[in-house]
């Protein structure tokens, strides 16, 4: 609107949402739609999880905000499930991804300055990765169109190609304190990385004494098909990241660390006024204790595997897609053509899906999706993708 009183820093759809439950939204209209988006891989649980809700409005009768110079049990209990269910073994509340990223990038620092005596600081990402938006975050996001506008970026980030390793191992210098990676490149195009790749990443910070952070703010919290994506490698990490389903739908992020990191952040070395409220530490409790107490991973795992055969079932032959790939319930559709067009209509038919670039169409149904609501989106996607292959071949 021309009017509006916001910044116009998003391309909206022409929807305005104000109700959801499990896998439904519905608009000011009272149209229902079938959420594949899931406010972005957030609502992991579905829309207004029951139990969450209780554990969310239980806490608002009790204490919203103390301040962190305080101890919060909460927090201590968040932190607990967290880490008896990782490889971690301390966390950081925040209140984003990119916060929660910011927050790796300076522990991977002050580790090696701090607790290692060097000077190392440069961070080593990969092209086409996506981890935020702060200064930082996006200096370290391999894409290009988020920095435009910026200048100057903060110094300390390298850039290689995904799975290149030649090109990862020549960008390795006295400087490099970590690699950062997302196991599933989400916002790049839905392209999971390979299972040796990520092997030598892991050889390779050990034998250069790297710190090794992944970026789970969109593959964690079961969205893979396990609790965190790095689980389905054999590989863990010394740092990684959580947001979005972490709190289902309430702003929260978490950086999570190894033992032998941990030391690296004291009293004033990082600080947060909102992060771990005992609102947020409510409601990331129950996420955790619902997913761990209903098997969700393992649902998605077996929700994703239904879908992806569907997908490669109905959508065989067409020559306007050239792939399905991801992992879990983070699933991309390649076309070999831009596909808004056939997102807007699918907006139009009922069904919420999202791009990942210009070429891939981003499914992230909730945890919980049913084999119904699967075919139901699949018979819309095929349709849609049926209708524009044909009308193209007809011209």
């Amino acid at each position: 609107m021309s009017d509006s009183a916001l910044f116009s820093t998003y391309a909206r759809y022409p929807i305005t949402l104000v109700k959801g439950k499990g896998s439904r939204v519905w608009d000011d209209q009272g149209k229902e739609y079938l959420d594949f988006m899931s406010g972005l891989a957030v609502a992991n649980l579905g829309h207004v999880p029951d139990a969450v809700k209780a554990a969310l409005v239980s806490q608002l009768d009790e204490l919203w905000h103390v301040s962190n110079l305080f101890h919060i049990p909460g927090q201590e209990k968040a932190a607990r499930l967290l880490v008896d269910n990782s490889c971690a073994d301390a966390v950081f509340f925040c209140n984003s991804g990119a916060e929660a990223n910011e927050a790796a990038i300076k522990l991977a620092r002050r580790y090696h300055q701090k607790l290692k005596g060097n000077e190392r600081y440069e961070i080593i990402t990969f092209t086409q990765s996506f981890h935020g938006r702060t200064l930082a975050t996006l200096t370290a996001t391999g894409q290009d169109k988020v920095k435009e506008g910026f200048l100057p970026l903060p110094q300390g980030f390298v850039h290689v190609p995904l799975h290149d390793l030649p090109a990862l191992e020549a960008a390795i210098t006295d400087k490099t304190a970590a690699i950062m990676l997302e196991l599933v490149q989400a916002e790049g195009g839905v392209i999971p990385v390979d299972q040796d790749f990520l092997r030598a990443v892991r050889a390779l910070c050990d034998r250069h004494g790297l710190l090794l952070i992944v970026d789970e703010v969109q593959t964690g919290m079961g969205r893979t098909g396990k609790l965190f994506a790095y689980e389905h490698y054999d590989v863990e990490p010394d740092i990684f990241t959580l947001a979005k389903g972490i709190g289902s739908g309430f702003p929260v992020g978490a950086m999570l660390a190894k033992e032998h990191v941990k030391p690296a952040f004291v009293p004033g070395a990082h600080a947060t006024t909102f992060g771990g409220t005992p609102i947020a530490m409510a409601v990331v409790a129950a996420t955790i204790e619902t997913m761990l107490k209903e098997n969700v991973a393992e649902k998605a795992a077996a929700a994703s595997e239904y879908l992806i055969a569907q997908l490669q079932e109905k959508l065989a032959g067409l020559p306007n897609v050239d792939q399905v790939r991801g992992k879990g319930l983070l699933i991309g559709i390649l076309c070999n053509a831009p596909a808004g067009d056939a997102i807007a209509e699918l907006h139009k038919r009922g069904l919420l899906v999202v791009p990942a670039g210009p070429n891939v169409i981003r499914l992230l149904p909730n945890l919980l999706v049913t084999n119904e609501e699967i075919d139901t989106a699949v018979g819309l996607i095929a349709a849609v993708l049926t209708e524009q292959a044909a009308a193209k071949a007809a011209q």
